[in-house]
């Protein structure tokens, strides 16, 4: 099968760690290691989140007031190198070369009138005291939100419209390749003049933008893989359950449309409706077993049945 699997956040640095490159490391292992069985027996595009590392490379940028900071379509381009290099040695060591990998680069277009711009929602970056967050807002106009119990910046987080050059990835997939791209949602560009692109100051969405990239290969399964067994009715209560098998309009109701969930329920859910095609929401530690349709939140087709 021809697979997109969208590595969560917590995949190379789960809340709370230290911001340290040996945390990344030793999660990117621990990723790789779930991923090996399913590399060797599928097409794999591999995509992943960049929240925490780009909002610290955010923050590094500004401390140095000799030099202009850089931009967040520029940030957005090293950090997805970065964390493809990590996760292709950690994949690399494990697979030998047996089974080549790519890490690509990925323009994603965004339009630059996006309300987004305006009203900016993405967290990046490591959490805060509520007391600390004023200094930063004085000095360097920043935004924040409140992220459970403290706060993080947020950035704009526009609607992802085109994998740029997707046809390389096709490419490569069928040459047997791994394929590391879309990191972190992409890189922002949008359209200047109707035709010159140039980068934006945002991140988008790691899972809209894995979403997009499955409908446009096209996959035959998208995974959004996390640190939970799938999606749970009634979360964090005596009646709580996991959904075995459900359909798009099931899981976009009220009910699982918010809290951090929500994101990633539109995401698989508007692949399902754009392809036909089955979603998954699920734990990377369970991976072989969501490929073979033994774990996860299955999310199906209207005419496909329910759980």
């Amino acid at each position: 099968m021809k697979l997109v699997v969208a590595l969560g956040g917590n995949a190379l640095m789960q809340r709370n760690e230290p911001l340290g490159m040996h945390v990344q490391w030793k999660n990117a292992r621990m990723a790789a290691d779930a991923l090996a069985a399913v590399a060797r027996q599928h097409q794999l595009i591999l995509t992943h989140g960049n929240g925490p590392q780009v909002g610290l490379l955010a923050m590094q940028s500004e401390a140095f007031k000799g030099a202009e900071p850089y931009s967040f379509d520029v940030m957005g381009a090293a950090t997805e190198g970065m964390i493809g290099y990590i996760l292709e040695q950690e994949l690399g060591n494990i697979l030998g070369y047996d089974v080549p990998i790519a890490t690509l680069l990925t323009r994603v277009e965004v339009d630059a009138e996006d309300p987004e711009f305006s009203d900016p929602t993405k967290f990046i970056g490591p959490t805060f005291e509520r007391e600390q967050i004023d200094a930063l807002i004085a000095e360097y106009g920043w935004v924040f939100r409140q992220d459970g119990r403290k706060w993080r910046r947020v950035i704009a987080s526009p609607q992802p419209k085109r994998i740029l050059w997707h046809r390389p990835i096709r490419w490569l997939l069928d040459k047997g390749t791994v394929v590391i791209c879309g990191g972190g949602g992409g890189i922002p560009v949008a359209t200047k003049d109707g035709k010159t692109m140039v980068g934006v100051e945002a991140v988008i969405d790691k899972d809209r933008a894995s979403s997009l990239l499955a409908t446009q290969i096209p996959a035959d399964l998208f995974i959004i893989a996390t640190d939970v067994a799938g999606v749970f009715e009634h979360y964090d209560t005596p009646r709580q359950r996991l959904l075995r098998r459900v359909t798009p309009s099931r899981l976009m109701s009220e009910q699982f449309a918010k809290g951090s969930m929500g994101p990633k329920i539109e995401a698989v859910s508007r692949f399902v409706m754009q392809t036909g095609k089955p979603g998954v929401i699920g734990s990377l530690s369970e991976i072989e077993a969501i490929v073979a349709g033994k774990a996860g939140t299955w999310i199906v087709p209207e005419d496909d049945g329910t759980e």
